[in-house]
């Protein structure tokens, strides 16, 4: 998938975004090798942090974990395409699952790459972004094309193309029945607070503010009728 080639004079310009300081470290020198390629101007630790440091010194990339404090990772995507659009966010993480793959294109990303991601490998994705294309590790793009191809043949739970997990949908479903988070967790068993920490998600996922905001995304994605 690609977008709006970009000419870049010297090296690219990079900000990197993570909650621990040994990862930070980490990646300034898996990418000091390669500063003839790629040069970090910035670091930042958690969202509010790496906003600031964004838009202040205008990075061609933002290198950035995908669970910070906070805000999420997911969360700088969005805010970035606002307000700094000609910016690219790849992300990094530990977790290999499809569902944060689509949720990360969805906000806007231009990359999802694996923490165990080699230097040179990571340098030549960056570049990649730089221009316009989207990078996903080899591993998980193989992966999320069969996903993709299940899902035409409906053979996810209803909202797994928006990335919600097969219990959020059941939540989301009652939700659109007009239950409230009581007959929700007497219905599926769970705790009142495991049901309000998945409503939060599933609105951060829908990028709505409230649950009848859920309600009507649901209804307008042809999620539940």
């Amino acid at each position: 998938m690609t977008g709006t080639t970009t000419q870049h004079d010297g090296p690219l310009r990079v900000v990197v975004v993570d909650d621990h300081e040994m990862v930070v470290v980490g990646l300034k020198a898996m990418l000091t090798p390669f500063a003839g390629r790629v040069r970090v101007v910035g670091t930042a630790n958690g969202a509010e942090e790496a906003l600031d440091v964004a838009l202040s010194l205008t990075p061609d990339i933002v290198l950035c974990d995908v669970r910070l404090r906070g805000d999420s990772g997911l969360d700088l995507c969005r805010t970035l395409a606002e307000r700094a659009p000609d910016q690219k966010v790849v992300l990094l993480s530990v977790y290999d699952d499809e569902q944060y793959l689509y949720q990360a294109l969805r906000a806007g990303a231009a990359g999802y790459l694996l923490k165990h991601t080699g230097g040179e490998e990571l340098v030549r994705h960056l570049e990649l972004a730089a221009t316009g294309t989207t990078v996903v590790d080899a591993t998980m793009a193989g992966r999320a094309a069969a996903s993709a191809a299940r899902m035409e043949r409906d053979e996810f739970w209803p909202g797994a193309h928006l990335g919600l997990t097969q219990r959020e949908s059941e939540v989301l479903a009652l939700l659109v029945a007009g239950h409230s988070n009581r007959a929700i967790a007497s219905q599926l068993v769970i705790g009142d607070e495991t049901v309000k920490s998945h409503v939060r998600s599933l609105l951060r996922k829908l990028q709505v503010p409230d649950r009848t905001a859920a309600v009507a995304a649901a209804l307008r994605e042809g999620v539940f009728r």
